[in-house]
């Protein structure tokens, strides 16, 4: 009767608990896209909180789009985080699947080699990175930044990949072999459409944290044509803060959410699927 009684009441509790953190989450969002609709005499004269009055200012996206230049900088982001994600899972996958299903001398120092990379502070790799890429001529170029995402992508790919190869049946390659496929027919027709989910949230995890990328992008673009979303908003916050241009500010803000959003909204079976997946086989 105890139990009968608790858990309606735990569920109950536990419902507005996520509405409330629901709330907590949705209200900055919301509060940026009211934001993104006014004026500076909203700003100065009313309250932060209050709703933008008519008309709505959309001009202030086509503002900050071409004023700004940021219609190139979201190109930028967008070229270098496709990019960067594809050839990096791709490099992270053929890595973890000979890391995980052939045997030979130095697999594991191999394999610990890539997690220490994980326990290196960003910040302290980030000077012998510059002089390393200035020397060869790949400094203020997106190409090098491309090669930078790719290889800091790698270690961390690597360690959640190489438990979703391990976990595939032996047979299903020596039946392959047997049928006389190569290793790479193997690869790319068997395994690597089987670790579909762990390469979904592999993908996932790299495009949120290259597009959201501000350090390398900062230290290795000097060139305003070249820069990154993180860098064109850093960069336009500091002009905003003189020339009092709040709204075009976070209509910025709601052009850099929005791909992550509709990306999420797209993928969202396939993250939970991944997620999940990942789960089970740790």
């Amino acid at each position: 009767m105890g139990q009968g009684v608790v858990n309606p009441v735990f569920r109950l509790f536990f419902k507005f608990c996520l509405i409330v953190w629901s709330l907590c989450i949705l209200y900055p969002l919301l509060w940026t896209v009211f934001s993104s609709l006014k004026d500076n005499q909203q700003f100065f004269l009313g309250k932060p909180w209050d709703l933008p009055k008519l008309p709505l200012l959309w001009s202030n996206f086509s503002f900050v789009w071409e004023k700004y230049n940021f219609g190139q900088n979201f190109m930028n982001s967008l070229l270098v985080t496709i990019v960067s994600t594809v050839f990096g899972v791709l490099l992270s996958a053929t890595t973890a699947y000979v890391i995980a299903r052939f045997t030979f001398r130095g697999n594991g120092l191999l394999y610990y080699s890539y997690l220490s990379y994980m326990m290196i502070p960003t910040f302290l790799g980030i000077i012998p990175l510059f002089f390393l890429l200035n020397d060869l001529h790949l400094t203020n170029n997106l190409f090098g930044l491309i090669l930078v995402y790719m290889v800091t992508a790698v270690p961390f790919a690597v360690f959640v990949l190489v438990s979703f190869f391990k976990s595939l049946p032996s047979e299903l390659e020596e039946a392959a072999s047997i049928d006389g496929a190569s290793h790479y027919g193997i690869f790319f027709r068997i395994m690597l459409p089987l670790a579909k989910p762990g390469l979904m949230s592999v993908a996932i995890i790299t495009v949120l944290n290259i597009w959201n990328e501000y350090v390398f992008a900062l230290v290795l673009i000097n060139d305003p044509t070249k820069y990154t979303i993180p860098v064109a908003i850093a960069v336009m916050q500091g002009e905003m803060q003189y020339r009092t241009e709040w709204g075009p500010l976070f209509a910025a803000l709601i052009i850099s959410m929005g791909p992550t959003i509709i990306f999420y909204s797209i993928f969202q079976k396939q993250i939970t699927g991944g997620i999940t997946a990942g789960a089970l086989k740790g």
